[in-house]
């Protein structure tokens, strides 16, 4: 009787061991797959996120492309030329220009080449130019009919807050004008 007892209580405790390392082993299986699957998932984003800049890069490249042919050619810059018609000619291929440099910080923005504090920094410089200035007024219209939630609208909202710091500035240190955004 003693003996079948104590084969019966070393039977549950090796049926309770194999149990017990079979659930383990489930588990780290489980675990494994599931970290396998993060691994994957973040993986197609990080592909997804490369192939998303590489598009915006090709679109700034073609943008570019378009804007110089039109700076270029007076015939097909009147293709996209919604500035007041007043405007001199030459005036309105500066604003082309300025529009490029623009489009370009912007594009570096989305890219997240520059944080919202790097672009400020970098425009409170381009507007020390009156031309970009008057690039800048003469654009209000097209600036008006975006989507008043777009990435876009907001930094020309925090565009004309500068502008408007840099007029009312009572310094001849434009570097400091402004507070600039904090991401």
């Amino acid at each position: 009787m003693a003996t079948r007892k104590w084969f019966a209580g070393r039977l549950c405790t090796a049926t309770l061991a194999v149990l017990i390392t079979t659930a383990s082993a489930a588990l780290a299986s489980r675990q494994r797959r599931s970290e396998e699957a993060r691994l994957q998932e973040r993986q197609l984003e990080l592909e997804e996120l490369a192939i998303r800049r590489k598009a915006l890069a090709h679109q700034q490249r073609m943008q570019w492309e378009l804007l110089a042919r039109a700076i270029d050619d007076p015939s097909l810059a009147a293709v996209i030329d919604t500035y007041d018609k007043s405007i001199p000619a030459e005036r309105r291929r500066q604003f082309f220009y300025a529009n490029a440099w623009y489009v370009h910080l912007f594009h570096l923005y989305r890219a997240g080449l520059l944080d919202r504090e790097e672009l400020y920094r970098h425009l409170r410089e381009f507007f020390q130019s009156p031309i970009f200035r008057e690039y800048w007024e003469a654009s209000r219209h097209m600036r008006a009919s975006l989507n008043e939630a777009s990435e876009e609208a907001q930094l020309g909202h925090m565009v004309d807050g500068l502008v408007s710091d840099l007029d009312e500035a009572d310094t001849d240190e434009w570097w400091v004008v402004g507070n600039p955004p904090t991401d």
